[in-house]
């Protein structure tokens, strides 16, 4: 079997080779946590770096690269199952909904970003900030544009397409014209609820596409002792690794975040995993 957007893992271990035939849905392979990221340090840095060179550095961007760079170091946390196979996905992608406006009628559209190994916080929130000032002047991206033409479909005709899909998705032949840019087809997707005052959330994972990671972010607030804290809710598919993989992959993540100076380095620098113990 082959795919274009990924690699097949070939020899799983006896337990993960049968999952896919015992839990065959993403939506049925769930498992989610809330976790409480201590930002005080964090928010200094961006406060004292953006003063001092003129940037626009965003908690949110940090929370990206930290998340990136936890991925590329922590690669089964890049695998997705289908076709009841395990599947090394060739990038690490990140997806995020932008609204053009903080209304409620407010259109919102589905960004995506391919993180490089050679890119670091700066790189990538200059890509963020210019990706999201792109779609709120323009109004909509080509996945917009192809959704709208989707929508307007007749019924049955969408439930004979979104079956045919299902079929090549399978088979590993989905067209990557169309998963390109689709949040259902990229690494983690992230929600930054606490841009709009809102606190983390769980969120479903879909069974359509390959996503295998969600990770909802909440308002930042200050605890008893004063310290700045933000929560973050991670859902994830349990077929891809075993919890103690999650819990070191989720213990680095933290560690990059209270110590931001890490956040300047490249996402392919070496890093000691043994500070997520």
């Amino acid at each position: 079997m082959k795919r274009k957007d990924a690699v097949l893992v070939n020899d799983p271990d006896p337990f993960h080779s049968i999952v896919p035939y015992v839990m065959a849905k993403r939506t049925e392979s769930e498992v989610s946590t809330t976790t409480t990221f201590d930002i005080t340090e964090l928010l200094k840095f961006i406060r004292e770096h953006n003063e001092s060179t003129g940037s626009n550095y965003k908690l949110f961007h940090c929370i990206c690269t930290a998340i990136a760079r936890t991925i590329y170091h922590r690669p089964k946390l890049n695998i997705f199952v289908a076709g009841r196979k395990f599947w090394q996905r060739n990038d690490i992608t990140l997806s995020f909904v932008a609204k053009q406006r903080f209304d409620d009628e407010a259109v919102e559209t589905l960004m995506t970003l391919k993180v490089d190994k050679d890119m670091d916080l700066d790189y990538i929130s200059r890509l963020i900030l210019g990706e999201v000032k792109k779609i709120r002047s323009e109004g909509t991206n080509s996945l917009d544009k192809t959704m709208e033409f989707v929508g307007s479909l007749p019924r049955f005709v969408l439930e004979i397409l979104f079956w045919v899909l299902a079929k090549m998705e399978y088979h590993g032949i989905y067209p990557q014209s169309l998963a390109k840019g689709d949040p259902n087809y990229t690494t983690c997707l992230l929600s930054n609820l606490g841009s709009i005052g809102a606190d983390s959330c769980y969120h479903h994972l879909s069974n359509f596409g390959t996503n295998s990671m969600m990770v909802t972010i909440g308002t930042m607030y200050k605890d008893a002792e004063g310290r700045d804290k933000v929560d973050a809710t991670v859902t994830l598919d349990e077929r891809i690794a075993d919890g103690f993989y999650f819990a070191k992959s989720l213990k680095l993540t933290k560690h990059i975040l209270e110590n931001p100076e890490i956040l300047a380095q490249k996402i392919g620098d070496p890093i000691d995993e043994n500070i997520a113990k």
